[in-house]
């Protein structure tokens, strides 16, 4: 029986050049995220990470507050689907992220804002319709996240690990939760936006199965500072 823990990323640089790194609140989330697996696993996890900036970061933090000898496996597969594009073909103004960062700090609530645009982006991209547009699918998305999780399985059989962590992102981590919980594409993405930076998801192979244990913990971050708790 092991526990795997799938983690999001700590805060990201919306409406920076550069999305794909962690801005100075999310770097404090990360290392309160080693402050919980310090206190919490009592032997060195298996630990993998996406190749994206905002996994590796996130990863090296919380590891350096709790086991600083872990090594990092790194997999592409356990990488976001390419939420810029996604989210241009719908709205164009995502390819000027920092001009889209003006017109959302005009906005009384930011957060529904990009939610009502978040919904649509995503209901272009599962429909199919329009596959043509995008580097890759929803379909072909789902298919890689769900082989990395097979492929997940099959190591922890192999090796027996207590314990593993995974650094990812939230469309990744809703995949994950939807295969066990068989939800349908937009269930999926529903469970997306809920998820804040920062938080983990637990699973449990156990038997061939896989479990829901919780989805989407923060408490350790609200019980550090409140301000630490947000979701863009």
């Amino acid at each position: 029986m092991t526990t795997i823990y799938l983690v999001r990323h700590g805060q990201a640089s919306f409406g920076a050049a550069s999305y794909d790194q962690l801005s100075a609140k999310g770097e404090q989330q990360a290392q309160v995220v080693g402050d919980f697996f310090k206190h919490t696993l009592k032997e060195r996890p298996l630990v993998l990470a996406g190749s994206m900036q905002r996994h590796q970061q996130t990863a090296q933090l919380a590891l350096a507050q709790s086991f600083d000898d872990a090594s990092i496996q790194t997999e592409s597969a356990w990488n976001e689907f390419d939420h810029q594009q996604v989210f241009a073909k719908y709205d164009e103004r995502f390819n000027q992220p920092e001009l889209l960062k003006q017109d959302v700090e005009l906005i009384a609530n930011p957060r529904a804002y990009l939610a009502k645009i978040f919904d649509g982006a995503i209901e272009r991209w599962i429909g199919e319709q329009y596959d043509h547009e995008y580097h890759e699918t929803w379909l072909g998305f789902q298919t890689r996240v769900e082989g990395a999780l097979h492929g997940l399985c099959q190591h922890i059989d192999a090796t027996q690990p207590r314990q593993a962590v995974v650094f990812s992102s939230g469309g990744v981590i809703s995949v994950a939760v939807g295969k066990v919980l068989g939800l349908n594409a937009k269930q999926i993405f529903a469970l997306n936006w809920s998820i804040a930076n920062a938080s983990i998801t637990t699973l449990r192979w156990t038997d061939g199965r896989l479990q829901l244990l919780s989805f989407n913990e923060h408490h350790y971050l609200k019980a550090r500072d409140a301000e630490l708790l947000t979701w863009i």
